[in-house]
């Protein structure tokens, strides 16, 4: 017990001298990926792909926006721009003409300091040579190329992979990726994906043709009438997520702005996560001046665990999502349900008004049928689906209207509006209003709220941003919400609330620090053995402190200290605290670069766990979830081999303290430790 407690104490006290003494700054593009991350790493499956928001990122980075010829929809696509800024952004250029400067962005409602200083590497006034110049020499020698070949295993022998009878992994333990990427210009790419999890076959057994997953797009764009053109995989996007979104979606963060989706409409798929997109083809038409139609097709085999029925036929319990093929369970499920999906949108576009309508119909190779909890009693049943849909964003002066209202034939409505104003040049505020019925049924929605989908929910979300100095922001939000029903592990009607603030002080762009809190209350069945469940209050607040400073051209650092306390009825009271310090060394003009983390973590148990992003070779991410007791590290290095190619490596490990084992299930390891090596080329040509 002694060691125990000199360990804890003496490891803290390093790691608090350490905070008090480094601090870090970090690259732009990873800073705001970073922030997203951390965001809505909670509600993403361990691995989940972001590449496409760092993608986009570096090709803007090098391929700016003229800002003079752009659009809504393509600034959509810079994350740190909120929709109100967006318009705001064409009404002074309508009121003022095209910028002459990009110093003038200052002159704009809603752009603060930070938010120019972060959009500056991606916008240009200069104009584009040969923009739409689409040939087949130009699509030779100006287009851009990028390959990369990744490769990732777990150093310690997991449960799955020793010889057992009964259940385990069928393939090898590495994780393999090879993805290609093809863009010229704004007008024409192509993107393919293969990929292997660890446990998963490769050109053997279930995947004696190659890689467990492949994904292939090849997308056309701003061809005369054709505004866009997709064949393969791709991805929707519309409106404010009720009716129709695939992909990632933001939701409530430090930026109260980003809880405005930005919807984007079609786009090709180059994630290499293994569901929430289509495949078949889809192409958006201008139909007239701003009217445009987007129709699509799509035709996929999804995995679903099944049940017999008593007519011989099959019916699906629910879709998995995991996309893992490692078991014999696994691969029983693998593609076991046909999935037909087909509809259009259309939509009327300009800068300050937008507005649009949603139909589509899915069907199903077998139906659906609901379990026997009552929480299941309002879910989707039958083999097809119809869904109903219409969206608006208008902008009034300096205030952003938006919302939709969405419907599901033979069940029920959810709606969403809100407001979104630049009170002043320092303030701008958000107001929304949800409302989904408890029988609204969608299996590509991604609507604001607590719940997975937008169902059974009603809620208040309200959020002021708030800039006093240039030196200083803040932002807070409140989220008010109710459950009408019973849910997962919730047994009667419940209701919570949420808050969060946060304030940053950057005094110059080589220093930041930032505080913030976040609280949220609600309800869950009680965990003591009664007959008959009740609801306990479950409490849980998080407190962060970091600090970020760049020493020089060639040393950043970053430290945080966040703490986490959890409680649920009469319960004792739980807590948990991770501390780190991140050194980045990033010479401008070196072959070499690298960045190491430190960080001890303590917590009770896995509802006081911390999420933490984590740095991670280009493309890849990682957003650690420090839960028990140990220490964590992970080194990044990366190397340039020759002008266009690169090669990183990537060491991470977990030492867990008083720990026999590590993970459950087939994923058990023997011992306290937890490593995982990490190699990746990149040759971009």
């Amino acid at each position: 017990m002694e060691n125990t407690a000199y360990f804890n104490w003496r490891s803290l006290f390093l790691l608090f001298l350490l905070f008090g003494i480094y601090v870090p700054a970090i690259a732009q593009q990873q800073e705001i990926i970073k922030d997203i991350v951390e965001r809505i790493a909670p509600d993403l499956p361990e691995d989940y792909d972001l590449s496409e928001l760092l993608e986009q990122l570096q090709y803007y980075s090098s391929h700016p926006i003229n800002l003079n010829q752009t659009s809504a929809e393509e600034l959509k696509r810079l994350v740190m721009l909120s929709p109100l800024q967006i318009s705001n952004f064409f009404s002074h250029i309508a009121a003022n003409g095209k910028l002459l400067d990009l110093l003038e962005l200052q002159q704009i409602d809603g752009f603060d300091v930070q938010t120019i200083q972060n959009l500056l590497p991606f916008v240009t006034l200069k104009v584009p040579s040969g923009y739409r110049s689409l040939n087949f020499k130009n699509l030779l020698n100006k287009g851009n190329n990028d390959l990369i070949l990744r490769y990732a295993q777990t150093m310690e022998e997991q449960k799955g992979f020793r010889s057992l009878p009964g259940s385990r992994y069928l393939g090898s333990p590495e994780k393999l990726l090879l993805k290609y990427g093809y863009q010229y210009e704004q007008l024409f790419t192509i993107s393919a994906v293969f990929k292997k999890d660890a446990g998963e076959e490769l050109f053997t057994g279930s995947n004696n043709h190659g890689f467990d997953f492949n994904s292939f797009s090849i997308g056309l764009y701003q061809l005369g009438k054709i505004r866009k053109l997709v064949v393969g995989d791709y991805s929707l996007q519309f409106g404010q997520g009720l009716t129709l979104w695939s992909g990632f979606s933001f939701g409530k963060g430090p930026d109260v702005a980003g809880v405005a989706k930005k919807d984007i409409g079609l786009k090709a798929y180059t994630s290499s996560n293994e569901s929430s997109f289509f495949r078949g083809f889809a192409s958006t038409l201008n139909l007239y001046k701003n009217i445009n139609l987007t129709t699509f097709l799509s035709y996929r085999k999804l995995d679903a665990s099944q049940t017999d029925l008593e007519n011989g036929k099959f019916a699906q319990v629910n879709i998995n999502i995991s996309g893992l093929h490692r078991t014999k369970s696994e691969l029983n499920n693998e593609r076991s349900l046909a999935q037909f999906v087909y509809g259009g949108a259309l939509q009327y576009l300009s800068n300050n008004l937008s507005a649009g309508l949603i139909a589509y119909q899915s069907h199903y190779g077998s139906e659906f049928i609901t379990g026997t909890q009552a929480y299941n009693a309002h879910q989707f049943t039958g083999q097809d689906l119809t869904n109903l849909g219409m969206h608006y964003n208008y902008t009034f002066k300096n205030i952003y209207f938006f919302g939709e209202g969405a419907k599901s034939l033979n069940g029920g409505i959810a709606f969403i509006n809100g407001a979104m104003a630049s009170i002043s040049p320092k303030i701008s505020a958000v107001l929304v209003n949800r409302n989904y019925d408890i029988n609204y049924h969608s299996f590509f929605s991604q609507g604001l709220g607590e719940n997975s989908d937008a169902a059974n929910e009603k809620g208040w979300y309200s959020g002021i941003n708030y800039a006093p100095h240039s030196h200083w922001t803040g932002s807070v939000y409140a989220d008010l919400f109710r459950f009408p029903w019973s849910k997962y592990r919730v047994n009667a009607a419940s209701s919570g609330y949420e808050v969060m603030t946060q304030v940053m002080y950057r005094p110059k762009k080589t220093f930041s620090a930032i505080a913030r809190f976040k609280t949220k209350e609600n309800q869950q069945n009680t965990d003591l053995d009664v007959k008959e469940k009740y609801l306990d209050e479950v409490s849980k607040q998080n407190y962060r402190v970091e600090v970020n400073w760049r020493l020089n051209r060639k040393f950043s650092f970053q430290n945080r200290l966040e703490l986490a306390r959890f409680k649920k009825g009469n319960a004792a009271r739980e807590s948990g605290y991770l501390v780190y310090q991140d050194i980045d060394y990033s010479p401008m003009s070196s072959r070499f670069s690298s960045n190491i983390r430190l960080a001890y973590f303590n917590t009770d148990s896995y509802d006081s766990r911390v999420y933490a992003y984590e740095d991670d070779v280009l493309y890849g991410f990682s957003f650690g979830m420090y839960n028990g007791k140990g220490a964590r590290t992970f080194l990044n290095l990366k190397y340039k081999l020759m002008r266009r190619m690169d090669v990183w490596t990537r060491y991470a490990m977990f030492i867990y303290q008083d720990a026999e084992t590590v993970g459950s299930g087939l994923d058990e390891i023997q011992g306290n430790r937890k490593s995982e090596l990490k190699l990746q080329l990149r040759y971009q040509f």
